[in-house]
C-alpha cells in the first residue's frame, strides 16, 4: 500500500533525526561535551531533541550525569540493580530516590545554561516538542502527498515516538545487564549488539562507561555507529571541531588490565 513508500519512509527518517537529537545532541554534545558545535548544529540537534520529547536538554544531561558519577548506586536515577523494568522506565514513575536529589546537587551543570540554545528549548520546551514531537510529523504527509491525518499521526508521530522511547531507554536497561566487557569487567554496563543497531551507535555501553569523553562512545573502526558518522560528517562540513578520542595505546592497556578478555 502506499503508506508503506510514502509514510514509512518519513516516519523512519523522523526516527533518525529523534534518535540524533539525543545520541549526539544531549548526550554526546550536552552531558559529555565530547566535541564542540557550531551554532547552526547546535540549534538542529536541540529541535531534533524536542522530536524526541525525552526531557529537555538541561534535565536530559544533568540526569545522564549523575548516573555516570553514581553509576548502580541509589544516586543512580535508572539505577539497573534495582532490575530490567525500573531501569527501563519504572524509573519514571516514581519519585526519585532522596541520594540522586541530594548526590546530584553537588555536580555542577552552569556549563549547560551557559549555553543559549540550551536556554531557548528549556523556556519553550513544551511548544517546541507539540510543534517538532507531533505536528510537523503529522501535518508533512498530509499536507505534501494527501496521507491521512489519521494514518500520520499514528504512524509517524505516536509510533515512532513509543519505538523511539524504547530504544532509548534499553541503553539503560538492556545495556546494563546483557553482553560483554572487554574493558572493564567490574561495571554493569555491556556491549549488546542489539542496541547498537536500535540506538544508531549507543549500545557499546562498556566501553563508553570506561571511556564517556570519546566522542564516538566506542572503539572506531568498521563498527557500526552512525551517530560517529553523523558527528564525522559534521566535522567535514566544519561544523565540529574538538572531537575527543581515548588513545588505542589507553584502550589496550584498559582491555588488558580490567576487560574480561571477550576483545
Amino acid at each position: 500500500p502506499p503508506c508503506v513508500l510514502f509514510l514509512c519512509l518519513p516516519a523512519y527518517f523522523c526516527f533518525l533525526v529523534t534518535a540524533l537529537g539525543v545520541t549526539a545532541g544531549a548526550h554526546r554534545l550536552w552531558s559529555h561535551r565530547s566535541y564542540k558545535a557550531k551554532l547552526p548544529l547546535r540549534i538542529f540537534l536541540a529541535a531534533a531533541n524536542s522530536m524526541a520529547f525525552q526531557n529537555d536538554i538541561y534535565e536530559w544531561s544533568r540526569d545522564h550525569r549523575v548516573h555516570h558519577k553514581y553509576s548502580e548506586t541509589d544516586a543512580d536515577p535508572h539505577n539497573a540493580r534495582r532490575g530490567f523494568f525500573f531501569s527501563h522506565i519504572g524509573w519514571l514513575f516514581v519519585r526519585k530516590h532522596r541520594d540522586v536529589i541530594e548526590k546530584g546537587r553537588k555536580l555542577d551543570f552552569t556549563d549547560l545554561l551557559d549555553d543559549p540554545v540550551v536556554r531557548f528549548q528549556r523556556k519553550y520546551y513544551k511548544s517546541s516538542v507539540v510543534l517538532m514531537c507531533f505536528v510537523i510529523p503529522t501535518v508533512v504527509p498530509w499536507y505534501l502527498w494527501g496521507e491521512s491525518l489519521w494514518n500520520a499521526y499514528f504512524l509517524a508521530s505516536i509510533l515512532r515516538y513509543t519505538i523511539s522511547l524504547n530504544v532509548t531507554w534499553l541503553v539503560n536497561s538492556a545495556a546494563h545487564m546483557y553482553g560483554n566487557r572487554p574493558y572493564d569487567k567490574n561495571i554493569n554496563p555491556r556491549q549488546n549488539t542489539l542496541v547498537t543497531l536500535g540506538a544508531i551507535g549507543e549500545g557499546f555501553h562498556n566501553y563508553h562507561h570506561t571511556f564517556p569523553f570519546d566522542y564516538s562512545a566506542s572503539e572506531l573502526g568498521l563498527k557500526f555507529n552512525p551517530t560517529t558518522w553523523f558527528i564525522d560528517f559534521m566535522f567535514w562540513l566544519g561544523l565540529v571541531t574538538d572531537r575527543k578520542q581515548a588513545p588505542k595505546e589507553m584502550i589496550q592497556a584498559r582491555k588488558e588490565r580490567t576487560g574480561d578478555g571477550s576483545a
